[in-house]
């Protein structure tokens, strides 16, 4: 009994520990991967062949195309064209017109048959998208990968309004959360600690998909969210 309670007492230090050094690496693969979307020469039409179900990526905030390259290359290598809706830029506007933008690049495209793969904000313009843009039924499923689909209690903290709107008092996002009817087209990925989401990324009603790792970014290269991407996107 005495030895139990020892443990008990050194678990929470250790995983305090451990969430630490997550985080940490978790700056560091985000800042190098800024870095290498900067950098980076890419033409997105290049990924946009293949015989496969045709994904489109959205990206978190503050993050261009380039960030999701992990997933992009995995992607296309196992056949799917994808696509990147390069309006959205480094995806700073609010949740509504993003949804609104990427709505239009599915009509301008004639896309059907989509998965949606997205990042953080990503998933909820997607899931925007899905139950409010898109009556024609484009988007077959989306695969959100770290999305605070309940909001993320330090978002109240930001100065930057593009951040506060992630908490989960702002109306909009708690209407989006509310509504559950395409809660079964949705993927929903997620680390076991997110430094940027407390509240964690489960959906009800969706497939939820734990990844061992920690982070809100490092989760973008992990081979099994590769893994779980690539079976969702084959099954759509």
């Amino acid at each position: 009994m005495i030895r139990l309670g020892a443990d008990s007492v050194w678990r929470r230090p250790r995983q305090a520990l451990r969430n630490a050094g997550s985080w940490l690496l978790d700056y560091r693969y985000a800042v190098l991967a800024q870095l290498r979307g900067a950098l980076a020469r890419d033409d997105p039409d290049d990924f946009a062949t293949g015989e496969a179900a045709p994904v489109l990526i959205i990206p978190g905030i503050y993050e261009s195309w380039h960030f999701m390259r992990p997933l992009i290359r995995v992607l296309h290598e196992a056949g799917h064209p994808v696509h990147v809706v390069t309006p959205l830029h480094t995806n700073r506007r609010p949740v509504v017109p993003s949804a609104e933008i990427v709505a239009e690049y599915l009509r301008d495209r004639e896309l059907h048959d989509l998965v949606i793969v997205a990042h953080s904000k990503g998933g909820l313009i997607g899931k925007y998208l899905m139950t409010q843009l898109d009556p024609e039924h484009r988007v077959a499923r989306l695969i959100a990968i770290s999305t605070p689909f309940s909001g993320s209690r330090y978002a109240r903290y930001m100065l930057v309004p593009s951040l506060r709107a992630f908490a989960g008092t702002n109306p909009q996002l708690a209407a989006l959360g509310a509504d559950a009817r395409l809660n079964d087209r949705v993927v929903s990925v997620f680390g076991r600690f997110d430094p940027h989401i407390p509240e964690g990324s489960v959906l009800p009603g969706a497939e939820n998909v734990l990844i061992n790792t920690g982070g809100h970014f490092r989760i973008l290269s992990h081979p099994e969210t590769h893994r779980r991407v690539l079976a969702a996107a084959a099954r759509h």
